[in-house]
């Protein structure tokens, strides 16, 4: 058992989990908690940490069968986790990786773009709404936040796991591709815009999603097919960035669902 958070392996789940860079270098991430453990693809599974704790008062030992875990000191697992209250089971996962392709597999494929969004909550909510919507995967600007940020892999739930996701160094070409590939790209914007509700989603869509504090860049928003947004009564001016997407995924899953 390991009792001291000076120890090598701790250090490096704690910059694991602290630092994008290292989580790049190494192609991996940090899951916490008993659903994601149990959720988690088993081949993407390189590591299991559990508390003392954890492994005296559960029946777990069967399920942990098979899996490189460690026995650690409640006082150490502490300092490994990203929560004030942590379950006692941490992961250390493989990234997944997708291309274009697995994103637009499916006919008529329903995707969301996200240029620059930054918090964590937002993303991670996005991607399970969007799971929940249908879609069939994120693109996202590298200025995104990363995916793999401990605060996004909560926020997701576990979508993360079936979640296809992209990041592209170019967005204005990433956009370009999908129209020719017959996929109809609109931006969430409030210039010259018709209601959410009016255009066709039923044939392939992306949703276009600039950054929570300054929107969509002009040039970005200039690729779009069409501008949509949705009506603000009262005196609010604009909707969480996570909200509105979910609006517009869940318009899009409505139009296909009642086209069946």
């Amino acid at each position: 058992m390991i009792t001291s958070a000076t120890n090598n392996r701790i250090k490096r789940i704690v910059a694991l989990g602290q630092k994008a860079k290292l989580r790049r270098e190494e192609d991996c991430f940090l899951v916490e908690g008993t659903k994601m453990f149990l959720e988690a693809p088993k081949n993407w599974i390189k590591e299991v940490y559990v508390s003392e704790s954890f492994l005296a008062k559960c029946s777990f030992r069967e399920v942990l069968e098979g899996y490189p875990y460690e026995v650690v000191s409640d006082e150490v697992f502490q300092k490994m986790s990203d929560t004030k209250t942590p379950q006692g089971i941490l992961s250390v996962l493989q990234c997944p990786h997708y291309d274009i392709e697995q994103l637009l597999s499916k006919p008529n494929a329903l995707l969301v773009i996200l240029e620059n969004l930054q918090d964590p909550g937002n993303l991670g909510t996005i991607l399970r709404t969007g799971e929940g919507a249908g879609i069939d995967g994120v693109i996202m600007t590298k200025e995104t936040a990363d995916l793999f940020n401990p605060k996004v892999i909560r926020a997701t739930m576990g979508s993360i796991y079936r979640m296809p996701y992209l990041y592209v160094n170019d967005i204005l070409t990433c956009i370009e591709e999908l129209k020719s590939r017959d996929i109809a790209v609109y931006a969430a914007h409030l210039d010259d815009s018709v209601c959410y509700d009016v255009p066709d989603y039923k044939k392939g869509t992306a949703f276009l999603i600039g950054n929570e504090g300054n929107g969509l860049k002009k040039e970005t928003a200039d690729k779009a097919s069409q501008y949509i947004k949705i009506p603000m009564q009262g005196q609010v001016e604009s909707l969480n960035a996570a909200i509105a997407t979910s609006i517009l995924m869940y318009e899009a899953a409505k139009q296909r669902n009642n086209a069946k």
